[in-house]
Formats: C-alpha cells, structure tokens, sequence
C-alpha cells in the first residue's frame, strides 16, 4: 500500500490524462469519475515499482484503458443508456475544439487510443507501440487510417500535423 504523500503527487501527476483518457473512451461524466477512482485506488493497493516517471505514466494510461474498456464491456453498461447520452450534454472545450474533439470521441477504440496518445499527450510511435503492446508498424497505420477517417468526418477543415 502506499503513502499518503505517493498517492497525492500521483493524483497532481496523472489526473488530468487520467481524466482525459476516461472522457476520450467512456463519454459520459458518471463513468469518467467511477474509473478516476478505480485508477486511483488500483494505484494506491499496487506494491508496483516504477523504474521512472514515464514508466509511471505509462501505467496509469494502461490501467485507465484497461478499466475503460472493462466498464463498456459489462453487462450492465449493455443494457442501459447515459444520461448524458440522453440529454447531449456539449463539452467542456472552446467551441473551436468541439468538433476535432467530438470526431475523436466518435473514433474505434484502437483508433482513438492512438490519436489521444499521439496528439493529446504527445507520444511517438515507438512510446505508443510500448504502452499499448503493439508493433511500432501498426501503431504507424493506425494513425494514417484515423487521420483519414478524421478528414472525413470533418470534411479537411482542421490540420492535424
């Protein structure tokens, strides 16, 4: 278990891509906040050593996924609809970054892993290839094949270079 002092400057460190990366995948408020604190407690129990900062990081992004994909998979999370759902809450960005941000949101899941990480939280390739166990190639394809799907979504208004 860990101490009070690891658990806060982790919570400072990592809560803003936790939270991001919960919005990106689960897209409702509720379940955002549900997985926030799983992460969290998951982190405290963990007796994990971490060799740096980035491989720190790199946890809490696979732990969020992991528990993300796990709620959306339930039985429960099936055979109900969000509030948010119901009532299309907007987002809490610029309008200018609605659109690019309501696109990601509406990628695949592997898809949208690899765009957030690469140009959320600036990650190469070969991080990415890292975090999410896979081959640097692929994580290279399924960035052009997002991008492409973006750019038909959005109709080529925005850049993402």
């Amino acid at each position: 278990m860990r101490s009070e002092q690891e658990t806060v400057r982790a919570i400072e460190r990592y809560s803003d891509t936790v939270r991001r990366l919960c919005v990106v995948h689960l897209k409702n408020d509720a379940d955002t906040e549900d997985i926030f604190q799983t992460v969290f407690l998951k982190y405290v129990l963990s007796s994990v050593s971490f060799e740096n900062d980035e491989h720190e990081k790199a946890w809490f992004i696979r732990v969020t996924i992991n528990a993300c994909r796990d709620l959306r998979r339930s039985f429960f999370r099936s055979r109900t609809v969000s509030l948010d759902e119901v009532l299309e809450q907007p987002a809490a960005l610029p309008p200018n970054y609605r659109d690019v941000w309501d696109a990601v949101r509406a990628l695949p899941p592997k898809y949208r892993d690899v765009v957030y990480l690469h140009y959320f939280e600036d990650y190469t390739a070969p991080q990415i290839g890292r975090i999410l166990g896979k081959n640097v190639n692929t994580v290279y394809t399924l960035l052009t094949r997002s991008k492409q799907m973006l750019r038909e979504t959005l109709g080529g208004e925005y850049d993402y270079e």
